[in-house]
């Protein structure tokens, strides 16, 4: 970091101690890209979103439930979850 002024240092510091709350405002974008999508397309948001969801510490059992159901309304319904518990 000392490559960085002290300014950049203070933004990089407040980007990951917010990093949760952006990757679940990520995850919640994704699941309206989700509802919209098909095809190839829509393994791409998948594959986005699992992402996301391990950045968010999910249980990887249940992203693999989520995304075997391949249904966008579960993981909406994570994304409550995870907000209600911030």
């Amino acid at each position: 970091m000392a490559d960085f002024t002290p300014y950049q240092q203070k933004v990089i510091k407040r980007y990951y101690d917010n990093n949760d709350i952006l990757q679940l405002q990520r995850l919640g974008e994704l699941v309206s890209e989700l509802y919209l999508s098909t095809g190839k397309k829509r393994q791409s948001v998948w594959t986005q979103a699992i992402g996301a969801m391990q950045k968010l510490g999910v249980p990887q059992s249940r992203i693999d439930h989520l995304r075997q159901q391949d249904k966008p309304e579960l993981v909406a319904e994570l994304v409550k979850e995870l907000d209600a518990a911030k």
